[in-house]
């Protein structure tokens, strides 16, 4: 099973849909592994987006995400990296398709309310910069049998 980070931005923390997003990711069969909710600092930001330190949008995405508080999340499954990044659909809400977190639930690219990694390498650095492996849980669901083959 893959293991992918999502974060729900202070946009959506601060308008409360938290909830609505868990709700999306465990109807589809994924399992939570990891959360807390933390304000992480300006720097803690910087190394989260360090493959973004080229873009024009960097700093000033870098102190948004440290302005409030974020819900950091690992969740695993099968394939879901690639999914999840389906489920959360466009960084530019305007692009993004009825039924996918952010098709359905913000308008404005600044304020789109959810992280998700884009590759399986940085869902493992990402996870690595905000959970210690004590913090992740190990079980079995018991609805795995029926999700998968």
């Amino acid at each position: 099973m893959e293991q992918t980070f999502i974060a729900v931005k202070p946009d959506g923390v601060q308008r409360g849909i938290c909830g609505e997003i868990i709700k999306r990711f465990e109807t589809r069969g994924y399992k939570l592994v990891a959360a807390k909710f933390v304000q992480s600092s300006e720097e803690h930001m910087k190394s989260h987006y360090a493959d973004l330190k080229d873009m024009p949008f960097y700093g000033g995405l870098c102190k948004y995400m440290s302005s409030g508080p974020v819900f950091a999340m690992v969740w695993e499954g099968q394939s879901i990296v690639k999914l999840a990044r389906m489920m959360l659909g466009e960084t530019n809400p305007a692009d993004s398709k009825p039924g996918s977190i952010r098709g359905d639930l913000c308008v404005n690219i600044g304020r789109n309310i959810i992280h998700g990694s884009d590759t399986l390498e940085n869902a493992k650095r990402e996870i690595g910069l905000w959970f210690k492996p004590e913090e992740m849980v190990t079980y079995t669901s018991c609805a795995q049998a029926f999700l998968y083959e």
